[in-house]
């Protein structure tokens, strides 16, 4: 059983910048693929970023590419997203989640990822 804890979250105005960080416990799925997720209030859960066992491999959607950057240290049990030039609607709650089966590249599917975080919040002020 992994735990998964985000932090970083928090109130940032328009064009600003958040890195948030994802660390796992318990047993751990370091060589499996990790992604953020995000959902707003009355919003479906929607896919942002992964990265793949090496972290060679990353993905994302196309509303964030350019401005998000996905990250790994496996020696750190430890999964980061950096967030710059912010728009009020990257406001969400953010979730990471660890896929517990092996892929040489990653998912980009909810129901694709077995362990989930507790989310934290991100809200841009407009």
């Amino acid at each position: 059983q992994v735990q998964l804890v985000e932090s970083g979250g928090g109130l940032v105005q328009a064009g600003g910048s958040l890195r948030l960080s994802c660390t796992a416990s318990g047993r751990t799925f370091s060589n499996y693929a990790k992604a953020w997720f995000r959902q707003a209030p009355g919003k479906e859960r929607e896919f942002v970023a992964a990265i793949s066992w090496s972290g060679s491999s990353t993905g994302y959607a196309d509303s964030v590419k350019g401005r998000f950057t996905i990250s790994r240290d496996n020696a750190k049990n430890t999964v980061y997203l950096e967030m710059n030039s912010l728009k009020p609607t990257d406001t969400a709650v953010y979730f990471c989640a660890a896929a517990t089966s092996y892929t040489r590249t990653y998912f980009t599917k909810a129901y694709e990822y077995g362990y989930w975080g507790q989310g934290t919040q991100v809200t841009v002020s407009s």
